[in-house]
């Protein structure tokens, strides 16, 4: 969520609640909006191009999960624009990827107007996104991106310890799972994710940038989350040096952050906080 200026005289209406915007600054770029929440940003002349901070964080867990250039198994739950699966297919050449998304007028003007490059070899379904990674095979994926939003929210059936434990069943032990989430304030949802997530992968990092962890502005934070180590140096170290500056905390540090909070179940699960008025 985020983005900078748009050329309204090109915007491209593609069904109720969906617009595309082009981004008055590059060339071939364009602003995905739904509901009146930025959701994604696409710049087709250049898929290593990253615009919203938090993807770019995101990409890290790409970046790290095999060495440079390795072909990847990569599942995005929430397909939005693509972002995140043009980009591994320009940065991982060969890499099988698979993406679902619920909305499927959404993916027909993505299909429509944002074309991908044919030869990746990426699919993209129309479902629900938990129905959808509980039909995966074990161990069958390197990376797993959670990036689904109703609107600004997060709908309480992707929050839970069930919904995690069916990502981690489809996790390689090496692999990464990356979440976004929205929130604000004290950050009382994200401190529940943490601990949320701990309960089925007991390795968990988490980045933002410094003013949405001192819960000064709403934003969006990275959950990164596997069955072994991570590599948390080198995920500090890209998220200190980004053009906007994020913290990584781990170990200790995401102990203290998470203190208290204990895992959300489904029973208890709610939608991710909704946005304040203005925020986008």
């Amino acid at each position: 969520m985020g983005g900078r200026g748009t050329r309204e005289d090109d915007e491209v209406v593609g069904a109720p609640g969906m617009e595309l915007l082009a981004d008055a600054d590059r060339a071939e770029s364009w602003f995905l909006v739904v509901d009146g929440t930025p959701q994604s940003h696409v710049d087709l002349s250049n898929p290593g191009h990253l615009d919203f901070s938090y993807v770019r964080r995101i990409a890290h867990a790409a970046d790290l999960v095999a060495p440079a250039r390795e072909p990847v198994d990569a599942l995005h739950l929430g397909a939005g624009a693509l972002t995140l699966a043009r980009y591994i297919a320009h940065t991982r050449p060969g890499s099988r990827q698979r993406a679902v998304d619920v909305n499927a007028p959404l993916v027909e003007l993505v299909r429509r107007r944002l074309p991908w490059d044919r030869r990746a070899q990426l699919r993209v379904g129309i479902g629900d996104a938990r129905e959808w990674i509980a039909a995966r095979h074990d161990a069958s994926a390197d990376l797993i991106v959670s990036d689904v939003f109703a609107g600004a929210r997060t709908p309480a059936r992707l929050t839970s310890v069930e919904f995690y434990a069916e990502a981690a069943r489809v996790l390689r032990p090496g692999g990464l799972l990356a979440v976004n989430v929205g929130d604000g304030g004290a950050l009382a949802h994200t401190r529940g994710q943490v601990a949320t997530v701990r309960e089925v992968l007991p390795h968990v990092a988490l980045s933002a940038e410094p003013g949405v962890l001192r819960g000064r502005r709403f934003g969006n934070l990275v959950l990164t989350a596997s069955h072994g180590p991570l590599p948390v140096d080198e995920l500090s170290r890209r998220a200190h040096r980004d053009p906007e500056m994020a913290r990584l905390l781990s170990g200790g540090e995401l102990d203290r952050f998470a203190s208290g909070r204990g895992p959300v179940r489904d029973t208890g699960a709610v939608d991710s906080p909704a946005p304040p008025d203005g925020v986008f």
